[in-house]
């Protein structure tokens, strides 16, 4: 009987060879999915948004005071704007923080940093799966929620055109590409978002502050964007991109804020990401009670980052013709003007009759701030009214008069509006009468009632637009 052949050794003495980027990539994405929480949170993504999109295009009471909400009965194409203005806030800072500032943690509270850095054997290769992982991840949930919303309007209301933040009518077509865009353009903040997730993971260690850091970051910046800020301050936030798509719902696109806060964002995304890395790469792997320092989030995290906000206003203010809070008289009446020429252009084409175009009506406004009387029929704004800083910014103490002239007559009405102007540059307009233009909610056309599209409607002043 034979003895068994020995085995035969792979090299002669070589070393293991350490994983590649692909497979550490595909292990870091295995380990995610399996976490219970993330599959649920995709589970939510895919179901919630749609079903709630669904359900409020159904019902009578609407969410009014959410940009497009008045919207959402007649358009399947509102919902995922709702949505959208609703994860900008809230949502995606938190999925950021479930998944990119836990991604370096979970190894600290698991101890199995030892493990992964013989395996792997280049912090680096670790750094890149991890974060390309958690991006993947985050992008993934990011398109859930769109499609979601997307699909739960477009089957529980159809595709009609939409009204934009103008009084533009857009088109079904029209519309559809401009809400894809939307979604594109606030990817870029939610990986800033990411990106300090990251950054807090590393620097935090087992600590749940890294987790929380880029939900708390969205918290503190939506109580900063309530105050009445200069708008050179509020623009270089990389948050306001997650206003700033609203821009694009206006004819001519308001696009000067949108390519500010994609500039923004990608700064923050840049150096929260190299922060991370630095520190990540320079930590010492065998310490297993690594529970982040204050030094060490103050001068590589909190400082830099400071830094580069405070290089973003002197550059927006240099760069951009904005000054004070952006919201001017004049700028706020030219907005008023075109959107109640529009709206009530498509008024007149509801109750059939005689059609009106925006240049005959010649419309003008003439707005007050501080409960003054507005008694002047005409835009034109002294250089005196300008200068008073009373009649500038947000406040929800503006009253319009508005204007125009009924073609083939001498006729010129007037109409009354409440605006409720928030810091961001978006204002709510509260028909005030005559009942006959903007004093009722309903209007009687030939189908029955409907909405009256002057009795309430949105608008937005560009904050980058020429002040004068």
């Amino acid at each position: 009987m034979s003895a068994p052949a020995p085995a035969r050794p792979t090299t002669s003495g070589a070393a293991p060879l350490p994983a590649s980027f692909a497979r550490t990539l595909r292990f870091e994405l295995v380990k995610l999915i399996a976490q219970w929480r993330i599959r649920v949170i995709l589970l939510c993504c895919l179901l919630a948004p749609g079903v709630f999109v669904a359900a409020t295009g159904q019902q009578t009471s609407l969410p009014a005071d959410t940009v497009f909400g008045r919207w959402m009965a007649l358009s399947g194409w509102a919902g995922p704007l709702v949505v959208l203005a609703f994860a900008g806030v809230w949502a995606l800072p938190l999925l950021t923080s479930l998944v990119a500032g836990d991604v370096f943690a979970i190894e600290d509270r698991l101890g199995t940093w030892r493990h992964l850095v013989v395996t792997v054997r280049s912090p680096r290769r670790i750094f890149a799966a991890k974060a390309l992982a958690s991006l993947i991840v985050v992008l993934t949930l990011m398109i859930a929620i769109a499609l979601s919303a997307t699909l739960g309007g477009l089957l529980g209301v159809g595709s009609h055109p939409l009204v934009g933040l103008d009084g533009h009518m857009f088109g079904a077509g029209d519309v559809a590409g401009r809400v894809l865009l939307a979604w594109l353009v606030v990817v870029l903040p939610t990986l800033a978002y990411a990106a300090i997730g990251l950054l807090g993971s590393v620097t935090m260690g087992r600590s749940p502050i890294g987790l929380l850091l880029p939900a708390l970051l969205a918290l503190l910046v939506q109580v900063v964007q309530m105050l009445p800020l200069p708008a050179v301050v509020r623009l270089a936030l990389p948050s306001n991109t997650f206003l700033a798509w609203r821009g694009l719902f206006t004819s001519p696109a308001q696009t000067g804020p949108i390519v500010v806060g994609l500039v923004v964002s990608l700064a923050w995304v840049v150096l929260a990401t190299a922060l991370a890395y630095r520190l990540f790469v320079r930590r010492d792997f065998t310490d297993l009670t690594n529970d982040g320092s204050a030094r060490r989030i103050a001068v590589g995290g909190l400082l830099p980052l400071a830094a580069l906000t405070a290089v973003s206003v002197a550059a927006v203010a240099v760069l951009t013709p904005v000054t004070g809070s952006g919201i001017t008289r004049a700028t706020l009446q030219d907005s008023l003007s075109t959107s109640f020429s529009r709206l009530y252009v498509l008024q007149t084409a509801q109750l059939h009759r005689p059609a009106v175009t925006e240049a005959a009506m010649q419309t003008a406004s003439t707005c007050t701030k501080g409960g003054l009387a507005a008694t002047s029929t005409t835009s034109t704004t002294s250089a005196a009214d300008a200068a008073d800083p009373t009649q500038t910014g947000p406040g929800n103490d503006w009253r319009c008069i508005v204007s125009w002239h009924t073609p083939g007559t001498t006729f010129v009405g007037q109409a009354t509006f409440q605006l409720d102007v928030t810091p961001d540059g978006r204002y709510v307009a509260d028909g005030d009468g005559p009942k006959e233009v903007n004093g009722s909610f309903p209007i009687h056309t030939a189908q029955g009632d409907a909405p009256n599209p002057l009795w309430q409607f949105d608008g937005l002043v560009d904050l980058l637009a020429p002040h004068r």
